[in-house]
């Protein structure tokens, strides 16, 4: 059976995928590529999530791609009318002929002597095929899509009601009239909370640690006075850069005033939430810019709380039993319906198993290149973006360079480019994770992790990126350019057993 060639294969058809395919399609006309989607449906993460009240945390000016402006009016968007803007952006760009629905990737096997990734796939109805590639653009974000957080209650199992996580959410759930807790203090709690309010007799978000809150307005007026006088291109990047930039200067403040910027933001937040709310509720253990903050449009969640719509306990569970929650203090919260908006379970190269030239790779063992690359695998990119600002504003960054490498190796004649990492690159400790945030500290040691020095660590900082993907060199002496050449990984990256040769 013949096997198809692409140049090119995007992993995922979200956000992400679609803006790369974007990128590829119009910078590097004459690339063949395919779009391979696990879902029946092109979202990501805005197709998963399907909870009330789903939208995003971040302003979609930012969050938008730079190439195509956000028309909705509200910046702070609702979870359908991103995925409508992800789906215009496929059908005007002709994207839609190159996406293969539910089609997962297995494996990934590169073959130095052929220069090309070698892909197991399987379909829908379980059958599986082959294809080849000379380049992969892991686009399958950092998050497992079929495995979420619960922590391990005691007794959990006794509790009789409705028990769901957000990320499985049932379709027609009736909650109207019922009492409902929500267990968590993240984005997916304080969006839930407000939304349930609507129909649900009694609503409860339950916390172990309260998270930084603030209020957003929905609609950017900046924004609606320039579109006024201004064509829309023009207006969006004078609203994106504007927002980009009062993102860095906040990011600087919180670095340089910690204990005042954290006084601040609790106090806001205890003044929006009412002279009956106790500040407990809004007082973090930790400073601003170690968690992402939770934005709230319009500040439907505190006056949620003012109208008593929304009561916020903040207290550790002590078990569970048939009919609701026994907490820690003594007091006890019963529920028709608990709801365990408590986290992501982080997943590493979208789950798929890769081998390089018959190495087992190990995603624990990798070294993050730039942000963009891991250690000594050879002709793949892989897309994420940023956990203190808008995802997406890293992703235009990494396909604007995912191109220009393209171009360079297509103008030298090169067929592989290896981030090449030796052992004296293994053996130095890594820089820390600035971030503490659950789901980040929970896959400690299973994830890539960055290194001590340039080019094998990652900042968090639009500015930083743009210095050294947009405006950078990409032949500046990081990257091994080659014809075939076999990989052999320092012991450091090694993992044994060592898988057999996928071409024997």
């Amino acid at each position: 059976m013949k096997v198809e060639q692409f140049d090119v294969v995007i992993i995922g058809a979200g956000l992400s995928g679609i803006g790369a395919a974007r990128y590829l399609k119009t910078r590097l006309p004459q690339k063949s590529f395919v779009i391979l989607e696990t879902k029946p449906r092109m979202g990501g993460t805005w197709d998963l999530f399907r909870y009330p009240g789903i939208r995003s945390d971040s302003d979609m000016h930012t969050m938008g791609y730079v190439f195509k402006p956000w028309k909705h009016p509200k910046a702070i968007s609702e979870g359908g009318a991103i995925i409508s803007y992800i789906k215009e952006t496929a059908a005007e760009n002709d994207l839609d002929r190159h996406i293969r629905f539910q089609h997962k990737l297995i494996s990934a096997s590169w073959l130095s002597d052929q220069s090309r990734w070698m892909l197991e796939v399987e379909k829908a109805d379980g059958s599986r095929s082959t294809l080849m590639c000379a380049f992969i653009f892991s686009c399958a974000g950092y998050y497992s899509h079929d495995e979420a957080y619960l922590p391990q209650w005691p007794a959990y199992d006794d509790y009789k009601g409705i028990r769901i996580h957000p990320q499985f959410w049932p379709e027609n759930l009736d909650y109207a009239g019922k009492r409902i807790v929500i267990i968590g203090s993240g984005a997916t709690a304080v969006t839930l909370g407000p939304a349930l309010t609507e129909q649900a007799a009694q609503v409860i978000q339950l916390q172990r640690s309260p998270t930084f809150v603030v209020s957003r307005p929905s609609e950017d007026a900046f924004n609606t006075f320039l579109k006024r006088f201004l064509p829309a291109q023009l207006a969006y990047q004078a609203t994106r850069w504007r927002t980009i930039i009062a993102g860095r200067l906040r990011a600087k403040r919180f670095v340089k005033d910690p204990q005042g910027v954290k006084r601040m933001l609790i106090d806001l937040a205890v003044k929006q939430a009412g002279p009956e709310c106790d500040p407990k509720h809004f007082t973090p253990d930790y400073f601003p810019g170690q968690q992402r903050i939770c934005r709230v449009p319009d500040g439907d969640m505190f006056k949620a709380v003012r109208d008593g719509r929304l009561t916020i306990v903040t207290d550790e569970i002590e078990r569970f039993d048939a009919t609701g929650i026994q907490l820690k203090s003594g007091k006890r919260l019963d529920a028709d319906i608990i709801i365990t908006a408590t986290g992501l379970v982080l997943e590493a190269l979208g789950g798929v198993k890769y081998a390089v030239d018959g190495q087992e790779i190990a995603p624990n063992k990798l070294i993050m290149f730039k942000g963009l690359m891991y250690s000594n695998v050879p002709n793949m990119i892989y897309f994420t973006g940023y956990f203190n600002a808008s995802w997406t504003l890293k992703v235009d960054l990494v396909a604007d360079y995912a191109c220009r490498l393209l171009k360079h190796m297509d103008e030298t004649g090169t067929k592989q480019v290896t981030p090449v990492a030796d052992e004296a690159v293994f053996r130095k400790p890594g820089r820390p994770n600035r971030f503490i945030s659950g789901y980040i500290r929970r896959a400690a040691g299973k994830m890539p992790r960055m290194g001590a020095d340039f080019p094998w660590f990652t900042e968090q900082n639009y500015f930083w990126d743009r210095k050294t993907l947009l405006r950078g060199k990409v032949d500046d002496g990081t990257l091994q350019f080659s014809g075939p050449q076999r990989v052999v990984l320092p012991p450091s990256q090694r993992v044994e057993p060592v898988l057999q040769q996928a071409a024997e």
